[in-house]
């Protein structure tokens, strides 16, 4: 029996404005130990007994940078699949689409294990013991959910009602009156998000309860295009076919709907990292009660968490109860009783079109990142680095000039109808105009700076000729 752990990646994360952003959501968010919410998921999934492959389904911008976050902690060489979809259709399209492959590759009986990736687990021992547990009645046609041991009354989390292990019902986010009567009850738990099932259990739910989605998810997977890469498989989904997918939650599409579900009762650390309020638990806090990541200096300070991001030092004096977020181009401050509105702050960036709500100062691009140090009229001054072996596409700007000089490493370059190799504080220069590319040849990452000048400096203005990452 083949045990197929699926981790569902993507989201925008907007309560977790400024760190996390559109192209950089909150499964990408690193924790005090060094390593991302994805990370952990997927250390988690590698836990599982007899796992030997890895499905993640997440959106196709953000595959090269989950295929770096794994290889970084891939150290037992798991394999990697990757269903990409080209815009978010919600879980009950994922569960579809992974469902849907599973049952291609590996027949009916593969056990799927679905979780969120933007979730956090601290007692591992306890969730591989649950994982077992589930696996063995999915094994036997059952739908199983994971029901977390409720410690306080929580209003930001569904909660399913329980007999034993067969699930009465599941219910809304209640308000404090109702969670209080729900923890009194007993018989009520957390709502975690996380599913366990054969791949030919939901196929035959989805078709008896959504069969809309199941059968358009089905079209968008035979019309995909598949590609091996360095860590596995990746599969894109079909952007026509995918578009007219329904959306909906696989609460509402399904758990709600059928009869077979059971429900294992667990108490394993979890926590859903829906605020800097969540995050911050995470953090042992000091004798004034205050939660720190960075560097920083509180005078007179007490029930704060504090984050602060590359070099910058935080102070605080005389303050409590705030969280204060600090990264390289924005910084929030929050009452700790208004933690759950940041989102609303990012809805406002977005909708006022701020570039703040998606990108951070440091982008990440599949041959590697580049950081805008310093902008200004008619000028823009970038660090790019280019891991080994990588490359940019060919490509030219039609309102800009660049200049490149390189600070370590190799770098091949095709300047119109020169191809040249720079090394260290050698540079060239790119007229408007002229078609380039930038290539590492070496084994070590490539560091340059650029410096753009010209009227227009955009991420828009490109025309790429050839792109061996397929963008246009």
């Amino acid at each position: 029996m083949k045990i197929i752990p699926t981790i569902m990646s993507g989201g925008a994360g907007a309560r977790l404005w400024p760190v996390s952003r559109e192209a950089h959501p909150k499964p990408f968010i690193k924790l005090a130990d060094g390593k991302s919410l994805l990370q952990h998921a997927f250390l988690r999934a590698a836990l599982l007994p007899g796992v030997e492959q890895i499905l993640t389904i997440t959106n196709r911008e953000l595959f090269f940078k989950s295929e770096d976050e794994y290889s970084e902690v891939n150290a037992s060489g798991v394999g990697c699949t990757y269903l990409l979809e080209p815009m978010g259709r919600d879980t009950a399209a994922a569960t579809a689409i992974a469902a849907l492959y599973v049952q291609q590759i590996y027949g009916d009986d593969a056990i799927i294990l679905l979780f969120p990736a933007d979730h956090m687990i601290s007692d591992l021992d306890a969730f591989r013991a649950a994982g077992v547990q589930a696996i063995e009645l999915a094994s036997r046609g059952r739908l199983v959910t994971f029901g977390i041991d409720p410690e306080y009354p929580e209003t930001g989390y569904g909660y399913i009602e329980a007999d034993g292990q067969n699930v009465l019902r599941f219910v809304e986010k209640p308000d404090l009156a109702k969670a209080k009567e729900y923890i009194a009850a007993g018989r009520f738990y957390w709502n975690s998000g996380m599913f366990c099932f054969s791949a030919g259990t939901m196929i035959g739910l989805m078709q008896q309860h959504c069969p809309d989605i199941l059968d358009q998810c089905r079209r968008s997977l035979v019309e995909a295009h598949q590609s091996n890469v360095a860590s596995g498989t990746q599969l894109t989904l079909d952007r026509e076919s995918f578009a007219l997918v329904p959306k909906n939650s696989i609460d509402y599409a399904i758990l709600e709907k059928a009869e077979n579900v059971a429900m294992i009762g667990c108490n394993i650390g979890w926590t859903d990292i829906g605020s800097w309020n969540a995050l911050s638990d995470l953090i042992e806090p000091d004798g004034s009660g205050n939660r720190i990541n960075g560097d920083t200096v509180l005078v007179g300070t007490e029930n704060c968490f504090i984050q602060s991001s590359g070099d910058r030092l935080v102070g605080t004096v005389g303050v409590q109860d705030l969280v204060i977020v600090d990264s390289a181009d924005a910084v929030l401050v929050a009452h700790k009783d208004r933690a759950q509105d940041v989102k609303q702050l990012f809805t406002q960036l977005k909708a006022n079109g701020h570039e703040a709500h998606s990108l951070h100062r440091t982008v990440h691009r599949p041959w590697g990142t580049y950081t805008t140090l310093e902008e200004g009229p008619r000028f823009k001054i970038k660090r790019i680095e280019v891991k080994p072996g990588a490359s940019l596409s060919l490509q030219m700007h039609h309102h800009r000039s660049e200049h490149w000089v390189v600070v370590s490493g190799t770098a091949k370059v095709v300047n119109g109808e020169q191809e040249l190799i720079l090394n260290t504080n050698e540079s060239t220069y790119i007229p408007c105009g002229h078609k380039h590319r930038l290539e590492n040849p070496g084994i070590m990452r490539l560091v340059m700076i650029e410096v753009q000048s010209g009227d227009y400096l955009g991420e828009d203005d490109i025309v790429r000729f050839d792109d061996v990452y397929g963008r246009q």
